[in-house]
């Protein structure tokens, strides 16, 4: 089930549904002041994101900031890559984490923490369609119980 933190100013709810979460991570991120004012407005979209090391070195590849509508001509570019910030021994362990079959990294939210805003992303495994079939009936028999377990049952 997708986990609402408070302060997430954009969220990612489609990696929950597609991908098996391992371990998640809080990353800085390097933006342009015209990106962190749209941000704060609630105007991006992680849906098509993902993380990629390159080197050594991690990038926020196809996330979406929208233009900040009181921008000028200085206004950034919608969708281009952002760099992450994270020390170098823990990149070098995730990309030896990510060599191994089937996992990968996911950028999970964009959140505010002490007026900074940071990324949160995760390692993770790709669902296949029977694991996402087993996730929705333990999350609809989780739903239905909590129902029994308040008294509202439909008959």
């Amino acid at each position: 089930m997708a986990q609402q933190h408070s302060g997430e100013l954009v969220s990612n709810r489609r990696a929950y549904h597609d991908y098996e979460i391992l371990e998640t991570y809080e990353v800085g991120i390097s933006l342009l002041g015209s990106e962190v004012k749209s941000l704060r407005n609630s105007e991006g979209s992680l849906q098509e994101a993902y993380v990629r090391i390159i080197d050594s070195e991690i990038w926020l590849i196809g996330s979406s900031i929208a233009p900040y509508r009181y921008g000028s001509v200085y206004n950034h570019e919608e969708r281009r890559d952002r760099k992450l910030l994270m020390k170098k021994y823990e990149i070098r362990r995730l990309k030896m984490w990510t060599q191994e079959k089937g996992l990968t990294l996911v950028a999970l939210a964009f959140y505010l923490k002490k007026g900074k805003i940071k990324v949160r992303i995760a390692r993770a495994r790709g669902k296949k369609l029977g694991d996402k079939r087993e996730a929705i009936k333990a999350r609809d028999v989780k739903r239905e119980l909590g129902r029994v377990m308040r008294g509202d049952a439909r008959s």
